[in-house]
């Protein structure tokens, strides 16, 4: 069976900007031979870049270099769109669980995608994500 795996935004900004410091993300992220992810992870890494940018913290030379890692994962990945199911799904996922709204749209994009992929794991970096998960 082939590796499939779903990322979310934490783990993909956690693998590119902060190499090194989570490498079984960053191994999952390289032997999967299925990545998938949503729309959402697409808007929510170039709002991270853009608020690193503002800060000043990060030089434009690393933004640079993270902006095309992270445009080059999204490139490896199927991408499942923000559809009515998917906002369905999120709006009653992980009741029992303190889920953002942004991370109940992953997680309801992921429990949509493990029914049409077998074995599609999840890549967060996320602990709220991670426990949720834990539930289903």
């Amino acid at each position: 069976m082939k590796a499939a795996r779903y990322i979310d935004t934490s783990a993909a900004l956690r693998a590119v900007l902060e190499t090194g410091t989570t490498p079984e993300i960053e191994s999952e992220i390289e032997t999967a031979e299925i990545l998938v992810t949503s729309r959402l992870s697409l808007v929510e890494s170039e709002r991270a870049l853009l608020r690193l940018r503002r800060s000043s913290s990060v030089s434009e030379e690393r933004l640079a270099d993270a902006a095309h890692a992270i445009d080059e994962l999204w490139s490896h990945c199927t991408i499942w769109e923000l559809t009515e199911e998917v906002c369905t799904a999120a709006m009653q996922v992980a009741p029992s669980q303190p889920l953002r709204t942004l991370d109940a749209l992953h997680l309801a994009t992921y429990l949509l995608a493990r029914r049409r992929i077998a074995g599609l794991g999840l890549l967060t970096a996320d602990r709220r994500m991670e426990r949720a998960v834990r539930t289903i």
